[in-house]
């Protein structure tokens, strides 16, 4: 592994030996370093500057990645803790080598920029050369890539320490990775990501899990940590499992996946009394297990100890007066407890999954799943399955002994089919039947199977229009259009922000302040400002709660002439807050004061 400290000088040498004479480096540089280099060398490498995707490209990347953004968030909100006392940044890729998320100092963010180390940029060794993130996917373990290990001279500066994010069937989802002056990234650095990684992993299992989901560990204490090993099982064979499983059994994916779970638990398994006991291994060691019941995975829960992604769902206490959902809310939920579906139209960022979310939450059916289909984000060769399942052998490279689908799934909840509006016309048709006969016949033949469950579709599109051009199915539009809320746009919106005693913000919120009334949009902010929309949720939530301040009726306007109080006030407002932010006490009491006649007036 590399070390930090290591001398420039006999490195400097290894790449002229390697890169210039073709000889071997010899023992100047570490294993990984060299079979990166060995497998860069015949690449055409760009070094020069990398334009990121544009942002409908990097949202549409991170809507395909939305589970391991979720999954990841915790970690890298933990992480930004040490990237800010170090002068680093934190960064998560997919599994192409993609950056979709960063957080960091701001005193190393420009120069990450100038590096071209930025979200919507391809880091894949064959795009970048020996890199912490590309050559962690190659070579599928946590590794250190320190100044001129990187193969390309301009990146010579910087050190990073990454760790790949495996999913339950040994595929890498992901990549979280530490980037700084190569003098800042260390063995603790590599140490960190590491275990960053582990926790990633285990709500990615728990997130995706479906059937019956086996925890253990030697030591029954350290159940219900990222430390237990996690084995999902259905139908009796193990379908998915952490790497910390592999490591208590000593077995590799190859060996456990698509086995009887008998064979290595034994039939005590599934007996244990309240799913809880004690299971003898085939060594004869003896483990502590707990298992559970996952009806559908939609209806996932995080472990105790374990917390989960920011949740978008309404809690029961908030202030209901001051929201300006709260009536629409209400006639959508008596509509769909009657059976009716329901079709929520707006702009991209302005809320369509959080009001189906909320909509669940408050229904009859809140003690059953919400399931939900991005229609836009699933290719149409696979749309089809993902929807309404198949049967073993229903095509190649499907799962041994199939998969129910999405609306078997929805069975006694809710089935959310967000961009509905871009699901293809073929799709479409069967989408209808479904919902005509509560039915659904899995790809591969098969019985057709009763399914009950609400309908929340969800459209940027003018659907009537789609009608009108043939694009899109009158009868299923009068299928799924049973009551329709229109979102206004954030811009249009009266938001409920309140201010306190204490006002705690800090750079990162003023500038999503500023986003929002520039733009009008929580989504277009956020992309703006190079951040997740969940975290730029979170951000609001956090002023929300620090500030308490008293809604703005829109028609006092202001200088946005906006109906939420973040565009009605506009920059006076943030103006102010910076003040409090900047002043001493005595000058921060005069602010506050300034700023209550403000929003009162």
């Amino acid at each position: 592994m590399s070390d930090p400290g290591f001398p420039a000088l006999p490195l400097a040498h290894a790449r002229r030996r390697f890169f210039a004479e073709g000889r071997d480096p010899g023992d100047a540089i570490a294993a990984h370093i060299h079979r990166s280099w060995t497998r860069c060398r015949t690449l055409a490498l760009h070094d020069g500057d990398t334009p990121p995707l544009d942002r409908a490209q990097l949202g549409e990347r991170r809507e395909q990645a939305m589970r391991l953004l979720e999954c990841a968030r915790p970690e890298l909100d933990s992480l930004s803790e040490h990237a800010l006392a170090h002068g680093c940044a934190v960064l998560l890729s997919d599994a192409s080598g993609l950056i979709l998320d960063e957080i960091g100092s701001v005193d190393f963010l420009p120069k990450a920029q100038r590096l071209a180390l930025t979200p919507g940029v391809d880091w894949s060794e064959g795009t970048r050369g020996t890199n912490a993130i590309g050559t962690a996917l190659m070579e599928r373990e946590p590794l250190m890539v320190l100044g001129a290990e990187h193969a390309l001279p301009r990146n010579g500066l910087l050190g990073c320490a990454a760790a790949p994010i495996f999913n339950g069937r040994g595929g890498i989802a992901g990549v979280l990775d530490l980037s700084g002056e190569a003098s800042q990234i260390n063995v603790h650095a590599l140490g960190l990501v590491r275990m960053a990684a582990r926790q990633v992993e285990h709500r990615l299992l728990w997130a995706g899990a479906r059937g019956r989901l086996l925890r253990f560990h030697r030591r029954p204490g350290l159940l219900g940590s990222a430390s237990e090993g996690l084995v999902v099982i259905e139908e009796g064979r193990v379908v998915a499992a952490n790497r910390v499983a592999l490591a208590l059994l000593g077995l590799g994916w190859d060996a456990l996946l698509d086995q009887p779970a008998e064979r290595w638990f034994g039939r005590a398994w599934a007996q244990a009394p309240g799913g809880r006991g004690l299971l003898t291994l085939p060594d004869g060691c003896q483990i502590a297990a707990a298992t559970e019941r996952l009806a559908a995975e939609g209806a996932r829960r995080w472990p105790s100890g374990q917390a989960g992604s920011l949740s978008n769902e309404h809690r029961p206490g908030e202030d209901e007066a001051a929201d300006a959902l709260a009536a629409p809310l209400e006639r959508a939920r008596r509509v769909m407890d009657q059976g009716l579906p329901v079709l929520v139209t707006g702009e991209t960022g302005s809320g369509k999954e959080v009001f189906a979310r909320r909509l669940h939450a408050a229904g009859r059916r809140r003690g059953g799943p919400f399931v939900a289909v991005n229609c836009a984000a699933l290719p149409d060769t696979l749309i089809e399955a993902e929807l309404f399942g198949y049967e073993e052998g229903a095509y190649t490279g499907a799962r041994r002994r199939g998969m129910p689908g999405r609306v078997r799934e929805a069975d006694g909840g809710i089935l959310f089919l967000d961009e509905i509006g871009d699901m293809p016309a073929l799709l479409q048709t069967r989408l209808l039947r479904v919902l005509e006969e509560r039915a659904v016949t899995p790809l591969g033949g098969g019985r057709r199977i009763a399914v009950d469950f609400d309908l929340v579709c969800a459209t940027h599109r003018d659907l009537d229009a789609m009608v009108a051009d043939g694009r899109f199915r009158a009868d299923l539009l009068y299928r799924i259009d049973g009551w329709r809320v229109t979102l206004p746009p954030l811009r249009a919106r009266r938001l409920r922000v309140t201010v306190g005693d204490a006002i705690a913000i800090g750079p990162g919120k003023i500038a999503l302040l500023e986003a929002i009334a520039a733009t009008g949009s929580l989504t277009e902010a956020a992309r703006h400002l190079g951040m997740s929309y969940r975290r730029a949720w979170l951000l609001l939530d956090q002023i929300n709660r620090s500030l308490k301040l008293p809604a703005v009726d829109s028609a006092k306007g202001g200088a946005h002439g906006g109906g939420s109080v973040l565009t009605a006030v506009g920059e006076e407002v943030v103006t102010l807050y910076r003040g409090i932010e900047a002043t001493a006490e005595a000058a921060c009491a005069d602010a506050l004061k300034r700023l209550l006649a403000l929003v009162a007036r």
